[in-house]
This record gives C-alpha cells, sequence and structure tokens, in this order.
C-alpha cells in the first residue's frame, strides 16, 4: 500500500499531520484513509471491520491488507465517524495517513470486492449443486432402504440447498439481506427438522425394515460430499453470516453422515429397525440445533 501523488498535508483527529495527495484523476471529494491496525491477524477481524463501517453513511469502500495489519479505506468527508468506528472495536486502529485517492486505488479496491463475490458465487454453486444431486440420491435410497436416518439426513441435504440458494442472493448485498437470508434459511432449517422427527415417529408406530447395506453404502456416499463442501467453504466462512451459516450446516451434516453409518452398522449386527430410528432422531435434533444457532446470528 504505497502513495502515489505528490504532497500535502491534512490533520488527523489529534492535530497531527498526515500525508494528503493530490492527483489529476482524483474523484471529487473522496479521500483514501490508511489505518493500521494490530489486533487484526485473521479474517475474523476483517469480517468485523466490515460490519462494523457497512452502515456508514455516505459509504466506504474497503482494500484489507492483514499480513501488514493495514486497512485502507476509501470515503468522503466522514473520517471522524470512521475512526470513531475502528476505535470501539479494540483493535488498535490508528489513523496513519490520509490523501485524496486516486483512481487507480479506487479501481483496485472495487476489483477486490468484485474478486470475493465472485470467488463466493463460485464457491456457494458447487454447495448448491452437490447438495441438490445428494438430496434426490438419499431420498430415493432412503425409502428404498426404509431408512429413517437416510430419509431425515437427505432433509437436511434439501435444507442445506436452500440455505446455498440463499447465499447465493445475499453475495455482494448489504450486510442486513444477509443477515435475513441466513435467518431464512435457518427457519427453513427448523421446519424440515420437525419433518424428520414426524418420520421417525410415524416409523417408530407404523414400523419399518431398514437395509443396513444401502444405508452405510449412501452415508459413505453423503459423507464424502459433505467434506467436500466443507473443504470449498473453509476459506470463506467469516465473509459473512450468510457463508457462517453454509460452514454451520456442512459440519452438522459430517456428524448427520457419521451416525447413519453407524446406525448401519447397528442394524446389521442387531437385526433391529431402532439404531435407524434413534440415528434418525439425532440427526433431526442435530438439525434443530444447527437452525438454532443460525437464528441466533448476529451482525
Amino acid at each position: 500500500m504505497s502513495d502515489t501523488c505528490s504532497d500535502q498535508s491534512k490533520k488527523t483527529q489529534d492535530g497531527s499531520k498526515t500525508t494528503v495527495i493530490e492527483d489529476t484523476g482524483c474523484f471529487d471529494t473522496l479521500y483514501t484513509s490508511e489505518f493500521v491496525v494490530p489486533k487484526m491477524d485473521c479474517p475474523s477481524e476483517e469480517r468485523l471491520i466490515r460490519l462494523t463501517l457497512d452502515s456508514i453513511v455516505p459509504p466506504v469502500g474497503l482494500l484489507f491488507d492483514i499480513p501488514a495489519r493495514k486497512v485502507r479505506i476509501f470515503h468522503d468527508d466522514n473520517l471522524d465517524e470512521i475512526t470513531s468506528r475502528l476505535e470501539s472495536l479494540n483493535f488498535g486502529a490508528k489513523l496513519e495517513t490520509t490523501q485524496k485517492s486516486c483512481s487507480t486505488e479506487v479501481s483496485k479496491a472495487k476489483a477486490s470486492a468484485k474478486a470475493n463475490e465472485t470467488h463466493e458465487t463460485q464457491i456457494l454453486k458447487w454447495l448448491l449443486a452437490i447438495n441438490g444431486l445428494m438430496f434426490v440420491i438419499e431420498i430415493v435410497a432412503g425409502w428404498m432402504a426404509q431408512s429413517a436416518g437416510l430419509i431425515a439426513d437427505s432433509l437436511d441435504m434439501f435444507a442445506d440447498a436452500a440455505v446455498y440458494g440463499l447465499a447465493l442472493y445475499a453475495v455482494g448485498q448489504s450486510v442486513k439481506k444477509k443477515l435475513t437470508a441466513a435467518h431464512v434459511s435457518g427457519w427453513l432449517q427448523m421446519i424440515l427438522a420437525l419433518g424428520a422427527l414426524s418420520e421417525v415417529l410415524r416409523r417408530f408406530i407404523f414400523g419399518s425394515e431398514p437395509v443396513s447395506a444401502l444405508m452405510m453404502g449412501f452415508g459413505l456416499a453423503a459423507l464424502i460430499a459433505n467434506v467436500a463442501c466443507l473443504m470449498l467453504i473453509y476459506r470463506n466462512k467469516e465473509s459473512g453470516v450468510h457463508m457462517k451459516a453454509s460452514w454451520i450446516f456442512s459440519a452438522n451434516d459430517v456428524i448427520a453422515n457419521l451416525g447413519v453409518i453407524l446406525a448401519g452398522l447397528l442394524v446389521a449386527w442387531t437385526g433391529s429397525q431402532y439404531p435407524d430410528l434413534v440415528i434418525g432422531l439425532v440427526i433431526a435434533v442435530i438439525v434443530l440445533s444447527g437452525a438454532r444457532r443460525i437464528l441466533q446470528l448476529k451482525s
């Protein structure tokens, strides 16, 4: 993050002078301020800074350099409010320079934001495709295997597909819209979890004969799919509440898949339907817990 224009001066809040830059290609009253943030050492701090400055008016542009612990902010005449909000995070933020924004720097910030949105979109499309396909496969396998566990897991996959669809909508939107999308997905997950509970109850009352081989085979396939989802989303899990929701759902799914495989082994060993019913119940409870966590997310 280097300065490229001729030198003038502009006073900061404490009265000291900072570098101010004039450039014939600058925007009208748009400034660039560079802050050093000593405690910004991972994407979690970056996310909190983005959330803190998201609702500021006029809106600001952000360009992060986490290894150097610096953030460059593109703004109008609202430096005092920006500084106050950054200081409220207690990350040790301190203003280093202020300058009139060169068009190349603003373009770089916009390109960075666009690249991040494009990367998120690509990840979410893959997650949506994987979970949508596994929902179809598992719901069919669940009915064939008479397995409450597989059916519950397939409904979980369907909920996740809906989550990723909503998260796709949230990419590039305001934090408020991202939070709304996450909450909608949480309510949807809760509804489907209640549906899974009713299926467990129905099979408990009317009986079933789960096929252990199908349970284990399709449970393993779902496990592989969800591990792939976790690997895809790992680097972006802190980039917004919509991505955090996606991470929570995928992590829950891995636990559920392991449960289905274990239940299949127990069904084969005992010849009883009860391991399948128990895992169906457990998956439904896990889904409900994940929904609760999503609904508790705040901006």
